[in-house]
């Protein structure tokens, strides 16, 4: 499907919605002065006819089911829908305390400011109503914000029925008269509704409002979530690179008290125009597919637009709209777009003939038409970094350099922001006028869980560096794994030799660690991606252990043709290589153990293990991505152990044409692990542990009412009205704005692996805690952060977190500790192999075999 068809499908398509100008202004809502800001640029006409009033910048919504936060451009912000969610009470063995008392006490310095704030503060909450009614929401805010009684002072009004004070009104009821420009008289009715505790939902979100307030009066640009500095650009003009540094800041209610969460943020922009971008593509590919090539390359992609600094998402390309074309301004006067560049940026357009993009605006409220901007691609930068890029090794370490931040540097990029909100009148004020100061940094204390020992065949070892034990189990047994007699391998006639001594490579590295490798079948194809297919259909059986391909280059289309049919057609596992990869001889026998430890794995090998202290535990890793080709579709990949000692694995895959990150069928993919539990062991699991990956802001609420409820239904039915397996699930989050570091020789570092953190920096109504158990090379190390949200285990807050960080040894794929729970990073892969490459659901028969690796 093409991009405009895609468009089309979702209404967004030349004259079926209301076309904007980017740019144009737009009426939003300042907290403490002036009645009216213009979002952007000049007032000179140039908006388009909007479908419906514009929404505040910053305002609130009260609905009937609550209050939520209306954020810039009238999108209401999901994370915070989070907050009502209260798992912790219906936990009797976490009610009291969640605090775990294992491991080494060790101070930790973190990225959290304290707020500082009247031991009484409270939000008053009011309901305006005119009199007589009005429907424009400028004149209505116009009238609150200029009235005596509100000049000068701190108000938030969201211009329809919500206003916000810091200080009560001497009655409940409070009755204003003002007069319109045309001398009609209007009364202002307020009706105090809530007092609000700086704990509760609604204020935590007026607080994050408020400091959005506060980074603007700091010259930073909102762009998505968070604000960058375009005056402090950081240069990389080797690679054509621009990086904004700026921050993420969060405000919330942690265990004991209101603080304020920053971290250092970077934005990617390539200083490469979507218009040079295109013309690049014209002069590489064929005429004839220009278009198609340029939409499948274009559309999805995030643009910036620099001279107002705003992101848009590319929806569609409209090649029959030239600059040359003309639209109706707001007053009903035409304007080329070339001439409103001109007049509204002072920018001249050098190619007059480039189509225009298209970009469907986020709708607000009361807005049932969709909006859209045509964008110049000449003046649209690309944001982010491509595929290709990102496979440039040089690109990404010289990127890190400027991203990676060491705890010694973030620290103080933070204290300096924290420096500047109190050096900076406004933005201090703009606290001040709330009640609000910002405090220090926070520091707290975590624990430092005991080392692990690794398990093998016959013995067992204590590693020196938790991040890689490849060293410290050389020589060593690996537990069980099947020999490998009936294999082939396919390469072609130019990468014959290099693949004749990586088959040796693996025979020699395969004796030591116990996997006896026989010499296989080798099979030279045409250097083509096409050949691969073709040899593999004729000479693939089902007796075949294995296929491993030597790819002559990283062509995804190569790479993706092997897997669909080993996947699909001929379930088999398969091992892919690239030439490259081989062609350097020093390396080739790190590169072979590593492959034969992989190789191991697809064949049902169980590699090491640690010691699991409960019995008969199943745990489950869930993880739902997007599809990349079939839009609308996402997949979700579901990993379970099948063994006590959570070495050997059940998968299943699932597509969904849903397209949401909700998993439907959990049903379905737990009832086939049970199954397999119990083909393996005779019986059910007395446990079972999930550990859910993939979700978003905002969507816990689902996860407990949805997809909870389906995994309690399997475990009921499998139990045939006996005791039923207790059930215990877990959200995972990589992403986190949380940071921690020790202190050593006055200076801070990286807190040591299995450093545990369940105090003040949780939060108080959920079991949750952070774990670090990767070792950061390079920069800050990201804790993963756990939330419990169901347990009926009832194990104690030691025992989760042992638990969970004994987990992170068993990825199989990495012979060292990994971010996450090893069944969380295989679900994360199969849907990795799923959504990129195959775009349907694997054949089951590869179910017992770890083949996505």
């Amino acid at each position: 499907m093409s991009g405009r068809a895609r468009a089309k499908a979702r209404g967004v398509y030349r004259g079926e919605g209301t076309l904007e100008q980017p740019g144009s202004p737009r009426a939003g809502y300042s907290g403490s002065s002036g009645p009216l800001a213009l979002e952007s640029g000049r007032d000179d006409g140039s908006s388009h006819t909007r479908a419906g009033n514009s929404p505040p910048k910053f305002g609130f919504s009260a609905g009937s089911a609550g209050y939520k936060v209306m954020d810039r451009g009238g999108k209401i912000r999901c994370n915070f829908s989070d907050m009502g969610v209260n798992t912790r009470e219906k936990m009797e063995h976490v009610r009291d305390s969640k605090t775990g008392s294992s491991g080494i006490p060790v101070k930790v310095v973190t990225n959290l400011f304290g707020l500082s704030m009247p031991r009484e503060w409270q939000l008053y909450q009011y309901h305006v109503k005119f009199n007589p009614e009005l429907e424009s929401k400028r004149l209505k805010a116009a009238l609150v914000y200029n009235h005596p009684v509100f000049k000068g002072k701190p108000v938030v009004f969201d211009g329809v029925s919500t206003l916000f004070l810091a200080h009560k009104q001497e009655n409940e009821v409070t009755e204003l008269f003002c007069e319109t420009q045309r001398g009609e008289t209007v009364k202002i009715i307020i009706t105090l509704t809530h007092q609000l505790q700086s704990s509760s939902p609604v204020s935590i979100q007026f607080l994050n409002v408020t400091f959005k307030k506060v980074l603007k009066k700091l010259s930073m640009h909102q762009i998505g979530q968070n604000f960058y500095s375009p005056s402090d650009p950081v240069e990389i003009p080797q690679h054509k690179l621009t990086l904004w540094p700026g921050f993420a800041v969060s405000v919330g209610q942690y265990e004991n008290r209101v603080m304020v969460c920053a971290d250092v943020s970077h934005k990617v922009l390539r200083n490469e125009s979507v218009l040079e971008f295109m013309t690049s593509l014209y002069q590489n590919v064929d005429r004839a597919r220009f278009p198609e090539m340029c939409e499948k390359e274009l559309v999805g992609l995030i643009v910036l637009t620099r001279y107002n600094n705003k992101t848009y998402r590319i929806d569609d390309i409209e090649w029959s709209v030239k600059a040359t074309d003309s639209f109706e301004k707001r007053d009903g006067t035409q304007i080329t777009y070339e001439q409103y560049y001109k007049q509204q940026y002072d920018l001249v357009l050098t190619d007059l003939n480039q189509p225009m993009l298209v970009s469907e605006l986020k709708k607000g409220r009361n807005i049932d038409k969709p909006r859209v901007v045509h964008l110049v691609p000449e003046l649209c930068y690309m944001t982010g970094l491509s595929s290709r890029a990102k496979s440039n090794f040089h690109l990404m370490k010289d990127l890190a350099q400027e991203m990676h931040l060491s705890p010694e540097t973030r620290h103080q990029r933070l204290s300096r922001l924290a420096d500047n909100i109190q050096r900076n009148k406004d933005a201090r004020l703009e606290l001040e006028n709330w009640g609000l100061q910002l405090g220090c940094q926070a520091s707290l204390t975590g624990r430092v869980v005991p080392t692990e020992k690794i398990l093998l065949q016959s013995e067992m070892c204590m590693p020196m560096n938790a991040g890689d034990w490849l060293r410290d189990m050389r020589n060593m047994k690996i537990i069980r794994v099947a020999r490998l007699e009936n294999w082939m391998v396919v390469c072609t006639h130019r990468n014959m030799d290099m693949t004749h001594d990586l088959v040796n490579c693996l025979r020699r590295v395969g004796g030591p660690m116990g996997f006896h490798i026989e010499y296989p079948r080798v099979v030279q194809v045409p250097d083509s991606p096409l050949a691969f297919v073709r040899v593999l259909q004729q000479n693939v059986n089902p007796e075949q252990q294995l296929v491993l391909c030597v790819l002559p280059s990283d062509q995804k289309d190569c790479y993706d043709s092997v897997k669909k049919f080993v996947s699909l057609e001929q379930p088999i596992p398969s091992q892919c290589v690239l030439a490259r990869t081989l062609s350097k001889q020093r390396m080739m026998m790190s590169v072979a153990t590593k492959m034969a430890l992989q190789i191991a794995c697809k064949l049902g090998g169980e590699l090491w293990a640690v010691e699991i202290p409960l019995k008969s535990l199943m745990v489950v890793g869930i993880d739902v991505n997007k599809d990349a080709v079939a839009k609308g579709t996402s997949v979700v990949g579901f990993v379970a152990s099948t063994n006590a000692s959570i070495t050997r694995w059940y998968s299943h895959c699932v597509i969904q044409k849903a397209g949401t990150m909700t998993a439907d069928c959990l049903k379905v993919c737990m009832e086939g692990a049970i199954n397999k539990w119990q083909t393996c062991n005779g019986e059910l699991p007395a446990r079972v542990i999930v550990y859910r990956d993939g979700i978003g802001n905002g969507q816990l609420r689902m996860v407990v009412d949805y997809e909870v409820p389906q995994l309690l239904s399997v475990l009921n039915e499998c139990s045939g009205g006996f005791r039923r397996p207790k059930l215990s699930v877990v959200i995972v989050r990589k992403q986190t704005l949380c940071r921690f570091f020790t202190e050593a020789n006055r200076n801070l570092q990286n807190p040591p692996v299995g450093t545990v953190i369940d105090t003040e920096a949780t939060r108080p109504e959920w079991y949750d805690f952070f774990l670090v158990s990767q070792n950061a090379r390079q920069g800050s190390v990201n804790p993963t952060y756990y939330n419990v949200i169901y347990d009926d285990n009832g194990l104690k807050p030691d025992h989760m977190q042992r638990l969970t960080y004994k987990l992170c040894h068993l990825y199989f794929n990495w012979t060292g500790l990994i971010r996450v729970p090893a069944p969380c990073q295989y679900a994360s892969k199969l849907t990795f192999l799923v959504g990129q490459s195959i775009h349907r659901e694997p054949s089951l028969e590869l179910a017992d075999k770890l083949y996505y690796l």
